[in-house]
């Protein structure tokens, strides 16, 4: 039978630990569970919160509703042809983990994703993307569990409408959807993409002449990430708190007659990509702080829970403070990546 908790203390389930309690609270350890988590009392599809690793959602309060926690695990390989392996993890892996092992079985394409936090499960939904990968150019496919009808379907990368940090299960796919397990699309070849970032100056510096490996790329990543970014286990954070803002490409002409050196990354539909951080940056704003919450010192794009001593309100005040004043000199608005909760 499932077990159900209640008021549970949820700072340790998300990694900015702000403290809040979920009036009640499940593991599912087994997809089979579903049905049986569907016919609860306390569940309620439009209310229910299921949650990974609690690294993209922020508890501004205690949530009123149930949470399931996505814990089934289990990796296998599904298919091998023409240097292209199919691998399936479950929802509840551990993303840098799965990373991880799939190296250590000769096969490459999430390298450049190593380190970043979360579960396999949350990856669709936002989309997680890092030194020139996004993780829809390896999803093959995604089982899901229809709440409406009732039953697992199968859907295919084109039917997940991916789009940057987006994806169909932020929009029509939201509330209806369970995503259980996951299917890539490997390489058993490596070909490395060490365009973006100091990724190229690290491998030099770590590998030197020899022809590197895509382990050395994820040791690479791992490098930059760590020195960068502070760990949730130490500092609470929810990695990048906002959007990389995407604007016109006249816009874009506009700001840099004034911002020559600023960074920015012409897409496909002739908009332009900024980055998020160092418009920050530019405003002065690395150290920033609001009662227990700051901006981090060496990483303008981070949020920081300092001492564990953050409001909800001052996470809030530091935000609002931040958008404001990026928008003030740029004119460009800013919008948080992270879940608030409860909406």
């Amino acid at each position: 039978m499932f077990q159900l908790q209640k008021n549970v203390n949820l700072q340790a389930l998300s990694t900015f630990h702000l403290p809040a309690q979920a009036a009640f609270y499940g593991e599912l350890t087994d997809e089979k569970q579903l049905p049986e988590i569907c016919a609860l009392p306390e569940f309620n599809q439009q209310t229910v919160l299921w949650l990974g690793g609690g690294s993209n959602v922020l508890f501004l309060d205690d949530f009123p509703y149930l949470i399931i926690k996505l814990a089934n695990k289990g990796i296998r390989e599904i298919a091998r042809e023409n240097g292209k392996v199919l691998i399936q993890a479950a929802a509840g892996e551990v993303w840098h983990d799965f990373v991880q092992h799939t190296l250590s079985l000769g096969l490459s394409g999430l390298e450049n994703l190593s380190l970043i936090p979360g579960t396999v499960g949350a990856s669709p939904v936002q989309n997680i993307g890092a030194y020139g990968v996004e993780v829809k150019d390896r999803i093959h496919s995604i089982r899901c569990f229809d709440l409406e009808k009732q039953t697992f379907i199968k859907l295919s990368n084109a039917d997940c409408a991916f789009a940057y940090r987006d994806s169909f299960f932020k929009r029509a796919g939201k509330k209806r959807y369970v995503i259980v397990a996951v299917t890539f699309v490997l390489d058993e070849t490596f070909v490395a993409n060490i365009r973006y970032g100091d990724v190229a100056k690290v491998l030099a510096e770590q590998v030197g002449e020899r022809e590197i490996t895509a382990q050395d790329v994820a040791n690479a990543v791992c490098s930059i990430r760590r020195n960068k970014l502070p760990n949730p286990n130490e500092i609470g954070n929810v990695g990048s708190f906002y959007h990389n803002p995407i604007v016109s490409r006249e816009q874009a002409d506009a700001l840099l007659q004034t911002f020559p050196e600023m960074p920015h990354y012409p897409l496909a539909d002739g908009r332009v990509k900024l980055a998020a951080g160092w418009l920050i940056d530019q405003c002065g704003l690395k150290g920033k702080s609001i009662g227990g919450a700051a901006v981090h010192e060496k990483q303008a794009l981070i949020l920081i829970n300092k001492n564990n001593q953050a409001s909800a309100a001052d996470l809030i005040a530091l935000s609002d403070y931040v958008v404001q004043t990026v928008a003030q000199r740029f004119a460009v608005t800013l919008q948080p990546e992270p879940n608030w909760l409860p909406e």
